[in-house]
């Protein structure tokens, strides 16, 4: 009797497990290319001249295929140490994944980029240091890579979601 019990006990831990495994390939499945991650690829030269106007641009691509349509793409760009003085500005989608908006920059100095996109259910903001014309490296603040910052000046209608869950982590 207790072999008999022994073997049901293994015959229906086996066909469990089986079972268990076909729902896990079927989830799988099911949820295929919805974590694709979103990549940014910032085209902005990094050494630019002050007084001439210059393109931000950011080619976006999710597993391999360009976005075109991209929730938004914005620009957020500030001088070294006045990120509380920065802008956040528009781009609008130019070709093929590719999304730009123009800048001058009135002087030399170090600036630096947030590519701010919001595509597909995921945001992605990659960073990237300008250097326009040539400035004193000595009065440069190298800055960090906190988020957090920055983007308390912008306006609330324009990054509602954004700003709601950057205060719930704090």
């Amino acid at each position: 009797m207790k072999k008999w019990m022994m073997g049901l006990l293994v015959i229906t831990g086996l066909l469990a497990g089986c079972n268990n495994d076909e729902k896990q390939e079927d989830h799988a499945s099911n949820n295929e290319g919805t974590t694709v991650e979103v990549k940014v690829d910032i085209l902005t030269p990094e050494k630019v001249e002050a007084n001439k106007e210059i393109e931000l641009a950011a080619h976006v691509t999710q597993g391999g295929e360009d976005v075109n349509d991209a929730d938004d793409v914005k620009f957020e760009v500030w001088e070294s140490g006045m990120r509380e003085d920065g802008q956040m500005i528009e781009s609008k989608l130019d070709k093929k994944g590719e999304y730009k908006a123009a800048i001058t920059f009135d002087h030399d100095g170090v600036y630096y980029m947030y590519a701010h996109t919001n595509a597909r259910g995921l945001h992605v903001m990659p960073k990237q240091k300008i250097i326009v014309g040539n400035p004193d490296m000595s009065k440069v603040k190298e800055e960090s890579n906190d988020t957090s910052k920055g983007m308390d000046h912008m306006k609330k209608d324009d990054n509602e979601d954004e700003e709601s869950s950057d205060h719930s982590s704090k």
